[in-house]
């Protein structure tokens, strides 16, 4: 089981002193978050990407270039790359050096965003999103895959007999996460190349993701990969921590009430009885998520928002103490526990070398 943290990379007003944060100090927040997500005992750091504002992190693999040179153990991920608006050409080559340099640490998550002005930004049609994930991803998957290629499609300029470089580490791709809140066809197509899908499990009541999920899961088995119950699985989450509940609640509720995404709507409470946010004490946390085995069965990865809505960076890294001394060893010691030993855990690169050689052996 992996645990992470993911950041939107947003610049938000703190409520409670009137200040915002310059970019330069937004992006220096979030590497040292990074770090501290190492140093804590997290498994997982991962960005998404943003070219509007009041987001900064609109270079992903820069970023985490610049971080994996700063960890040793750190998987370096993204939230979302944008498969739609990027050129899977580009995608291909960047993350393979990153892979590269990162000494394999590198996956990365597939999605469409949620700016509907980005395509315009990038030349794309906005109506053709979902045309455009399916035909840029199955290009992407080639292009790591095949030393050469030649492809046409509707989006993009032929290919003919190219290349790309580097090669991905070992002749492992990064493993591929395809992320979505609303839309079946992204399941379906995590299911049909085996590869993990990643429930963004943060606005919407359960029932919404336990139905993409087990259409992931259906759509897995029926693919040939294996069991539905050995589908990668990711998961989202918010928390707040404080030792004690009602200091949690006292602290966040500002930055509740005002963050640009959910304030002015559900009341604090309200919110977190119909969603995955958990505003409380580390055993209050521990017990939210692992009601998320329940409500999904077991999966392979978490990944905690805490970073945004103006929280300061002094904030954020206290939470991450109580998260790594107090939550993860327990919610690792519980799930590990509960897993059976058909499931398997997350794919990381050893892993995947591994069974990739097993099957040359073979």
């Amino acid at each position: 089981m992996q645990f992470g943290i993911f950041t939107v990379g947003d610049v938000t007003t703190d409520p409670t002193t009137g200040e915002a944060p310059s970019e330069y100090e937004r992006i220096k927040a979030m590497v040292r978050i990074a770090l501290k997500a190492e140093e804590v005992g997290l498994d997982v750091f991962a960005t998404g990407e943003h070219h509007n504002p009041p987001f900064v992190p609109s270079s992903p693999t820069t970023m985490l270039g610049y971080i994996a040179a700063q960890t040793s153990k750190l998987i370096l991920s993204t939230s979302t790359t944008l498969i739609t608006t990027n050129d899977p050409v580009k995608i291909a080559e960047d993350f393979a050096m990153l892979q590269h340099l990162a000494d394999g640490r590198v996956d990365l998550m597939m999605g469409r965003g949620n700016t509907g002005p980005v395509y315009p930004w990038f030349g794309k049609d906005i109506r053709q999103g979902i045309p455009l994930a399916i035909e840029n991803y199955h290009l992407l998957h080639r292009l790591w895959r095949e030393d050469v290629v030649s492809w046409s499609g509707k989006f993009r300029t032929p290919l003919q007999e190219f290349t790309s470089t580097p090669r991905p580490l070992d002749g492992v791709p990064p493993f591929v996460w395809h992320g979505s809140i609303r839309s079946p066809e992204i399941a379906e197509q995590a299911a049909y190349y085996g590869d993990g899908f990643f429930a963004n499990h943060i606005f919407w009541p359960k029932e919404h993701f336990q139905a993409l999920i087990e259409l992931y899961r259906e759509r897995y088995e029926h693919y040939g990969h294996g069991k539905a119950d050995q589908a990668i699985v990711g998961l989202g989450g918010q928390v707040f921590l404080r030792p004690k509940s009602q200091d949690a609640v006292r602290e966040f509720r500002p930055y509740f009430d005002n963050a640009p995404v959910y304030g002015h709507g559900p009341s604090l409470e309200e919110f977190t009885e119909q969603t995955p946010l958990t505003v409380g004490s580390p055993q209050e946390v521990i017990d939210k998520t692992l009601s998320f085995r329940e409500h999904f069965g077991d999966y392979q990865r978490q990944l905690f928002l805490m970073d945004h809505a103006g929280l300061p960076l002094k904030t954020v890294l206290e939470q991450l103490d109580l998260l790594g001394e107090h939550v993860i060893p327990v919610l690792r010691k519980e799930l590990d526990a509960l897993r059976p030993a058909h499931v398997p855990e997350a794919p990381t690169h050893a892993s995947l070398l591994s069974s990739s050689s097993s099957e040359v052996t073979v």
